[in-house]
């Protein structure tokens, strides 16, 4: 018989939808030419390259002309944090932070710190919401840049980029927000949030794989971030992936107009997750209770190890993932889950389950059947679980 597999690990990568893959495989094909040619085969493809930039700036609330194509997220979050660096040191460098950014901002601040910039990190509170007055307390006369992500990849937690925003513009500051995890699965409108820059990630709503955008303000400096042969408005230079760029154009659309349908259905399946794993003793939910993305479902569960869960789960047939050490090969927990309050040892045995459209309430049944009786093995294997109950640990 075959091993039923339940894919529950969204939030890193999401599966192709048929519309992205319909949609690329003319430009995968016949229509392969490079949009930089100006004979009729680069000319055709010229006009799905723009038509995608058109598709991608309406769903997202921008002009076309304020779309830049990149590889993903991780260089949309690279570009737009060492371009406002470049573009405003002259007024100073310090940079201002959230504690729960993914890698792909905090190591790119620690390479601006060895630089020369100075980071401060905003508190949040123990649902990982960040508070607009804290930012003002923070900002400074030298303060150049504000960065707060849109939602957290892990907990889910939903920030307050509008109110953060308006806070960084009344000072004269630029804002970016990561909206990599939010992109497709919550509404944007990156005119009515007042950000400067907005980055996000083709293949977090079932987009292909290593394509991109960076959204940035009309009027706003932005340095070239590739030098070469003049691609994206002499920005980022280097043959456009256009077969990637179609398929990201759909898959955001089709994430775009569905997205009140799939919230309910995600809403429906995390709350039904929430009411079988909360009854576990010594179990909590991580993040939000209501300002969370539709589909993310983490947890904690005291007293085993998250990486033992997941692999453990792996053996079962459910994909998920955890923010405690060995996913990330450190002996640390999630700085997220640290930056919540809660203790090393609590996040160590972190769970998140990410639900996308294309799973079902059998989907979520069949974790409420599988994952309880795993909890409960490794508890019966920990040292320290007699000791909880006893009330001595």
């Amino acid at each position: 018989m075959e091993k039923r597999i339940v894919y529950a690990d969204n939030a890193a990568t999401t599966p192709l939808s048929p519309a992205a893959l319909e949609a690329m495989t003319p430009y995968l094909t016949n229509v392969w030419g490079n949009p930089s040619g100006i004979y009729s085969v680069g000319r055709e493809a010229k006009r799905g390259l723009e038509d995608a930039r058109t598709k991608v700036a309406a769903a997202l609330g921008a002009k076309p002309e304020e779309v830049y194509f990149t590889g993903g997220g991780t260089e949309s979050d690279n570009w737009a944090l060492k371009a406002a660096a470049e573009a405003r040191a002259r007024k100073g460098k310090h940079i201002i932070t959230s504690p729960l950014e993914h890698h792909a901002v905090t190591h790119t601040l620690d390479w601006l710190k060895k630089q020369g910039y100075e980071i401060t990190t905003l508190p949040c509170d123990g649902t990982g919401l960040v508070d607009p007055a804290d930012l003002e307390r923070a900002i400074r006369p030298d303060t150049i840049l504000v960065t707060v992500m849109a939602a957290n990849n892990e907990i889910g937690t939903v920030e307050p980029v509008r109110e953060l925003a308006a806070v960084a513009k009344a000072h004269g500051v630029l804002f970016h927000t990561d909206a990599v995890q939010a992109a497709g699965h919550i509404p944007l409108d990156f005119d009515g949030i007042g950000a400067d820059f907005m980055s996000v990630a083709a293949h977090k709503f079932r987009g292909p794989k290593g394509v991109g955008a960076l959204l940035v303000r009309k009027g706003t400096f932005l340095p070239p971030f590739i030098h070469g042969g003049g691609q994206e408005k002499n920005r980022r230079s280097g043959t456009e992936n256009v077969a990637g760029i179609v398929g990201m154009a759909a898959a955001l659309e089709e994430a775009v107009e569905n997205l009140e349908t799939n919230t309910r259905k995600l809403n429906a399946l995390r709350a039904r997750l929430d009411a079988g794993l909360l009854q576990l003793p010594y179990s909590r939910r991580t993040g939000h209770p209501t300002l969370r993305l539709p589909g993310t479902a983490s947890y904690v569960f005291e007293c085993i190890e998250g990486e033992s869960l997941v692999l453990s789960l792996d053996a079962a047939g459910i994909c998920a993932s955890s923010g405690s050490a060995c996913s990330s090969a450190s002996l640390d927990p999630s700085h997220v889950l640290l930056a919540i309050g809660l203790r090393h040892d609590v996040a160590h045995g972190s769970l998140r389950l990410s639900l996308g459209e294309q799973n079902t309430e059998e989907d979520a049944d069949y974790i409420l059947e599988k994952l309880p009786p795993i909890v409960e093995r490794l508890r019966a294997m920990s040292p320290l679980w007699e000791d909880r109950l006893n009330g001595r640990y």
